[in-house]
């Protein structure tokens, strides 16, 4: 039966596709009672219930319940964690759900959390059944929406192992209604032995984060022990692997679905998402795509980006709302490159009207090389680095590579190398490269490893993008074999000027390499397909609005100072010279009295230009804020000059205009709104209504409801919210904020950062003063450092902090004296000393990250991350001798 809801084209109930007859219902053995969240006036208090249900066999799965405001019925989601995991991952998430109108259901997978049973991998008969059971129960609430009589109104969401279950249970059990997988797996016989080679440092850690081979079902842990042994993957592994994956019921998913991959992800790499997405639009179900910057091995996961997309699509797919935008069929977030000024990697979407695969839109890149002989080295080691699976956060090797650190390592005489010429302009590649080459060898089967390198012009520095390879046995060697590689699917920008390398390695960490001596001989058999997926546009993602229409107050405080009655001064001509530059200040000095000898500001100098995100820094005291109200007009200088777009700055200059302020907080007046206090903070300026983008200032703002509420209830956070959205109305040209992120919460703090790198990016000027050197060091490209008043150093971030010759190494245990010294003994290590992290290591001349990473591996440090060490708090405490 199709029942087709108003506004809805995919609402529908189908009768249960059961793939076990033997799904009962469930027994609830206990109840925790009913939580309620702590809630403000806006907010509606979360209800949250813990039950342990029994489904079977003696297994008891933990359960929490999440509703929210009034009665009535509502869709319900099932949300799913990662491997290792349990419920408590996704609580959060929940909460947010079942504010937005949700009956939200979490639970522990077997083996994990409180939960009972042996990890079946998402086991048909165990984990996908249990699931199917949590489905019956939902049926009975009488909070949820039905379909029919058995059948609720329910989607599927997750993670990793919890999105491949929502996948699975999408493809057995009819009754659910949309999903909303995240880096996962279709085919995990494909993801854990990619082709023909086994996967076996993410196997083992798979095997290791389930708690050990005695928590898995006795059938996995004998297949994980024969191949972990031989380290070859067999027909009877794979295809135990294979009747646990979504791709075993592809033909029966047909409900509508959001898939969000990682690009850093070497566990499960783009091409998963685009086999479920190929299969599951055959099914006739609508897809969409949505590539996020992380992934398993580290990098930006965009979380409130993508739960909002989530929320979205169940909007649309669960209630009905034709009105909730899903997104673009495809959409990317890429890294443009390195930031010159601050090194930090430059993130922003592409989206296309649809799915463009992998494939489409092939270039030919032409490469030479004669044929190459190398060696797979007896015992395959050393084996060549490229990533170092789960190290993820900020500091997995794919974060690095995204930075234009090239940390991958190939041994000499265990590689060969084929090189394109110069590239004559940008090119973005978009998918899976693919060549054919010959291969042959002196044993019966070969096992290679492809990888595209981006080699800048001098030759010296090579990248690996998102640090991925593609591993690939090749049977019957012996008597020479075409083989056509499939590369790692990547989005990679090659500057012109850049070449490509395509790299053939014998032996790499993360795999399994034949342990008997070999010599390998390839030899080229085409030109390198690059896809380019011409229909992915940038331009088709524009910024959030709220950073569009980014607003500052330019005639801010002009029109205070002229309402005060303060008499203007006769201001020096304008410089022409300067006209461009946002500020130049000269020889500024500020006694704390007319009569006294001591300064607040005593002979500072430093030009600000365009474009820059400017950090100043200082102690207490250091005359940061003097500076500013100076700069502001606020308070006259003893001496000296400032200078913005060539005026000189004086009390009502007309050059304020250009130059919106956040000093020291903003006076509201207490009885009115939060609305109308901006309303008639812009008024009093003077300008048209429509240039304030009143609306979009107040959605900055962030309070929702409470706008309407007198600003004498507010809260020091909701206070500081709404300075900052009066802080940044009218767009100006020079915006200046002191410690703007004071009051807010590290969410909050996030936004503010990426709003101030991309309003300079504009060809704005952001100007901020803060004591979080750990946001200036994201933040700012520029810095200038006082003391006592005084320049103490100006210039790019980079400068200051340092050359980038540290990498923080964080280990899983501490490292002892005796192997720090060892380490820092080794050739091109100037120094390596024990952190609370790990360790801090300095490289000299000679010294290069790949080769102290491949150091570090051969001595057994127990490596959790590796990453680049700004030391910008070394180098601020160094500059101000530690007065901070």
């Amino acid at each position: 039966m199709d029942l087709r809801l108003p506004g809805s084209r995919w609402l529908r109930s189908r009768r249960p596709r059961r793939a076990l007859a033997a799904a009962a219902a469930v027994v609830v053995l206990a109840g925790a009672g009913t939580w309620t969240a702590v809630a403000s006036d806006e907010v509606p208090a979360v209800h949250r219930a813990d039950r342990v249900m029994a489904v079977g066999d003696g297994v008891r799965i933990d359960t929490s319940y999440f509703t929210a405001g009034p009665d009535g019925r509502r869709p319900a989601v099932l949300l799913g964690h990662g491997f290792g995991g349990s419920k408590e991952d996704v609580r959060q998430q929940a909460e947010d759900l079942a504010r937005d109108g949700y009956a939200v259901l979490t639970w522990s997978a077997r083996g994990f959390g409180k939960s009972t049973g042996q990890i079946g991998l998402n086991d048909p008969e165990g984990e996908v059944a249990d699931v199917s059971r949590l489905i019956d129960w939902l049926a009975e609430r009488p909070e949820v929406r039905l379909d029919e009589d058995g059948d609720p109104r329910v989607g599927m969401a997750g993670g990793s192992y919890g999105g491949a279950i929502a996948l699975l249970t999408a493809g057995h059990d009819g009754r659910v209604d949309a999903i909303a997988p995240a880096i996962t797996y279709f085919d995990l016989a494909d993801a854990l032995f990619p082709g023909g080679v086994f996967k076996k440092l993410w196997a083992g850690i798979f095997v290791n984060s389930g708690g050990g081979c005695e928590e898995l079902e006795p059938a996995l842990c004998r297949m994980y022990e024969r191949v972990a042994e031989s380290g070859v993957p067999d027909a009877e592994a794979r295809r135990l692997l294979e009747e646990r994956s979504p791709s075993a019921v592809a033909d029966r998913i047909d409900v509508p679905t959001l898939l969000v991959q990682g690009q850093s992800d070497s566990l499960f790499p783009l091409g998963q998402a685009d086999a479920a997405a190929k299969a599951i639009r055959a099914n006739g179900a609508p897809v969409d795509v949505d590539w996020i910057a992380g992934g398993h091995d580290g990098g930006e996961m965009e979380t409130d980006r993508v739960r909002q997309r989530v929320g979205a699509w169940f909007d649309r797919y669960l209630k009905g709302d034709e009105s909730a935008d899903t997104g673009p069929a495809f959409r990317v977030t890429r890294t443009g490159g390195v930031d010159s000024t601050d090194g930090r990697a430059l993130l922003r979407g592409a989206s296309a009207d649809t799915y463009p695969g992998l494939g489409y839109g092939g270039r030919s890149v032409p490469l030479t090389g004669r044929e190459q002989s190398f060696a797979n080295p007896a015992g395959a080691g050393p084996p060549a680095v490229s990533a170092l699976p789960g190290l993820g956060g900020s500091g997995g090797l794919s974060q690095l590579s995204s930075l234009g650190v090239g940390i991958s390592l190939d041994f000499p005489g265990q590689y060969a190398r084929f090189v394109s010429a110069p590239v004559t302009r940008d090119l973005r590649i978009t998918g899976s490269p693919t060549v054919t080459v010959h291969v042959e060898s002196t044993s019966e089967d070969a096992v290679l490893f492809g990888k595209v390198y981006d080699v800048g012009p001098d030759g010296r520095q090579q990248v690996l993008p998102s640090q991925l390879v593609a591993p690939v046995r090749v049977e019957d060697a012996r008597s020479g074999q075409d083989v056509t590689l499939t590369l790692p699917a990547v989005d990679h920008e090659v500057r012109q000027g850049h070449r490509l390398s395509l790299v053939l390695a014998s032996t790499d960490l993360g795999y399994a390499s034949p342990a008997a001596p070999a010599t390998y001989t390839v030899s080229l058999e085409s030109d390198l397909t690059v896809p380019t997926a011409p229909g992915v546009d940038t331009a088709a993602t524009p910024l959030p609005a709220w950073v569009v229409w980014l607003p500052a107050a330019g005639a801010a405080v002009a029109v205070l100072l002229l309402l005060t009655g303060r008499r203007r001064t006769t201001a020096p001509a304008p410089d022409p010279a300067l006209a461009d530059v946002p500020l130049v200040i000269t020889g500024l000095s500020k006694r704390y009295a007319r009569s006294s000898d001591r300064y607040a500001v005593r002979d500072l100098s430093f030009r600000v230009g365009k474009g820059q995100v400017l950090g100043l820094l200082g102690p207490n005291g250091a005359g940061k804020t003097t500076t500013l109200r100076m700069l502001m007009g606020l308070i006259k200088p003893d001496g000296g000059e400032i200078r913005v777009f060539g005026h000189a700055i004086r009390p009502g200059a007309p050059v304020l205009s250009r130059v919106g302020a956040f000093v020291e907080g903003a006076g509201f007046l207490p009885h009115l709104s939060g609305r109308e206090n901006l309303e008639l903070y812009w008024k009093a300026t003077g300008r048209p209504p429509e240039d304030a983008h009143l609306d979009e200032a107040l959605e900055i703002a962030g309070l929702g409801d409470a706008l309407a509420r007198a600003v004498r209830t507010y809260s020091q956070g909701m206070r500081q919210r709404l300075a900052i959205a009066q802080a940044m109305l009218g767009l100006p040209d020079l915006l200046i904020l002191d410690e703007p992120t004071n009051g807010l919460d590290p969410p909050q703090i996030r936004e503010m950062r990426e709003v101030m790198i991309r309003y300079a990016a504009a060809g704005r000027t952001v100007i901020v003063s803060s004591h979080l050197l750990a946001e200036v060091e994201q933040s700012c490209t520029h810095l200038v450092v006082m003391d006592r008043g005084r320049l103490v150093q100006a210039g790019p971030v980079h400068e200051i902090v340092g050359s980038g010759d540290t990498l923080l190494v964080g280990t899983v245990t501490p490292v002892d004296e005796p192997l720090a010294e060892k380490i820092s003994a080794l050739p091109g290590i100037a120094s390596a000393v024990r952190t609370d992290e790990g360790l801090l290591v300095r490289l000299d001349a000679g010294g290069t990250a790949p080769r102290l990473v491949a150091e570090l591996v051969r001595l057994e440090v127990p490596v959790a991350s590796v990453g680049p060490h700004r030391r910008l708090e070394d180098a601020f405490l160094t500059l101000i001798g530690g007065s901070a």
